[in-house]
């Protein structure tokens, strides 16, 4: 199950990989090769999915993405159109950062009966936008202002919140392409006041900033656009996420 393997990232005090695709920027023989590469660098979940996604292949690329490696596929859904069976799991998102009931309840409402009757393995996740210098297609499309990068009270009393309610885990994005990634002391302070899963994305482009991210309390770190542009990375990411073993 996804989700206990989230839950070990805390009870065991691990740090695990996440790797973003986006389905309207990776597939065909791109797709197959950084599956190949997700696996030889020991990549522990794959996220699949978007903000606003074209691709009218979108669920039979998650097959293609099967045939070369065994990694969890994990949907990032932006809609409930972003949902297939073929995968193995879902972040059954609540953009709580926000307050646009679209993205709080009124998508997950439209979502609920076929997530429910396909089998996926839901994981209700509290969804945390950040300021990450610049707006963003999460930003655009979900109609909601990010929490302040400088005001970690609000991503504080908003996790505890998440938390309170019964979510499973936190996922804190900056956003794909983000100019900055969320500062290490907003991680650190929202990670001292929950005891679940803390999951952190958006901006981080490099092994430095993947390891300052772990180092202030990611449990998981999720890295996509980096690696659209430089698949090379992985190497480097992965010898970060192997120092923390």
């Amino acid at each position: 199950m996804v989700k206990e393997q989230f839950e070990n990232t805390v009870s065991h005090r691990k740090k695990k990989l996440a790797l973003l695709i986006d389905p309207d920027k990776t597939f065909g023989n791109k797709l197959t090769q950084l599956a190949l590469d997700a696996t030889k660098f020991g990549v522990d979940f794959i996220f699949y999915g978007g903000s606003l996604i074209n691709n009218a292949h979108f669920a039979n690329e998650i097959l293609r993405i099967k045939e070369f490696t065994k990694i969890p596929i994990v949907l990032f859904p932006g809609s409930n159109m972003q949902v297939s069976d073929n995968a193995d799991a879902i972040l059954f998102l609540s953009l709580l950062s926000g307050r646009n009931p679209e993205y709080l309840i009124g998508q997950q409402v439209v979502a609920a009966p076929f997530v429910k009757n396909s089998g996926l393995e839901s994981i209700a996740t509290a969804y945390l936008l950040v300021d990450g210098g610049r707006i963003t297609t999460a930003h655009y499309m979900s109609n909601s202002l990010p929490i302040p990068a400088d005001k970690p009270e609000i991503a504080i009393n908003t996790a505890i919140a998440a938390e309170l309610l019964g979510f499973k885990c936190i996922y804190m994005d900056a956003g794909s392409g983000a100019m900055s990634p969320i500062p290490e002391d907003l991680i650190y302070a929202v990670k001292q006041n929950i005891s679940i899963p803390l999951i952190v994305g958006g901006g981080i482009n490099s092994p430095e900033k993947l390891n300052l991210a772990y180092n202030a309390g990611a449990d998981i770190a999720v890295i996509g656009t980096s690696i659209e542009n430089n698949p090379e990375l992985l190497k480097d990411f992965s010898r970060i996420v192997k120092s923390f073993a």
